[in-house]
């Protein structure tokens, strides 16, 4: 599969024919990986950028002056606009691993881990059993599956998230999906991360209705 494959499916149009090209899709209506709505989402490229919404809010909102306006555009003005760096990958950094495969419902497995199902990534401290970090996969579609990364405290510095993306990545593939990683524009230690575990900065954004 490739990346086009999937924001075609995720997105309902790829790639785009316009500066903001705005599509309606029946995927911004459904729950998605975390049982929620999301009813505007976009991927921009430098060269023109897609957003998805219910097709009945496509006018307005290619007519709305600024995003910020989005989420109550499309029925849900409780919620924010966010903007991040979109990142996706089909060659992984070939950095050791760093953890191993357990159900989300394992006994011990960090909560925060638990939304994602399935299987997650676990990184363990061998002398005292205590969990370092994770990673949780946000099966998006068949096509592609976007990561999630966070670290302890304590386990920082250790070079640990980028082992741990780089092996959920590889996982990701052989499944034959196209790993995605998303981080704030601000956040340089998740950019830093990203760019190790084999993501590169290609100038592509993702933005939309925040999730819950």
């Amino acid at each position: 599969m490739s990346i086009t494959d999937h924001l075609r499916h995720w997105l309902g149009a790829w790639p785009p024919t316009e500066k903001l090209q705005v599509i309606g899709s029946e995927q911004r209506t459904v729950p998605a990986w975390d049982g929620s709505v999301h009813p505007a989402l976009g991927v921009g490229t430098p060269d023109g950028a897609v957003l998805s919404v219910p097709p009945e809010h496509v006018a307005r909102v290619a007519a709305a002056r600024t995003r910020g306006e989005i989420p109550k555009l499309v029925g849900y003005g409780e919620r924010a606009w966010f903007e991040a760096v979109y990142r996706w990958t089909d060659n992984p950094a070939p950095l050791a691993d760093a953890g191993r495969w357990l159900p989300a419902t394992a006994p011990g497995v960090p909560d925060w881990l638990l939304p994602f199902g399935g299987e997650v990534l676990v990184a363990v401290d061998p002398g005292t059993g205590r969990h370092l970090a994770g990673v949780g996969i946000k099966r998006h579609d068949a096509y592609g599956c976007e990561l999630a990364v966070v670290t302890s405290p304590a386990a920082r510095g250790r070079g640990l998230a980028r082992r741990l993306v780089a092996q959920a990545a590889r996982r990701v593939l052989d499944e034959g999906a196209v790993p995605t990683y998303l981080h704030a524009t601000t956040n340089a230690a998740s950019a830093a991360v990203a760019t190790a575990a084999g993501f590169p900065d290609r100038g592509w954004t993702a933005f939309g209705v925040a999730e819950k």
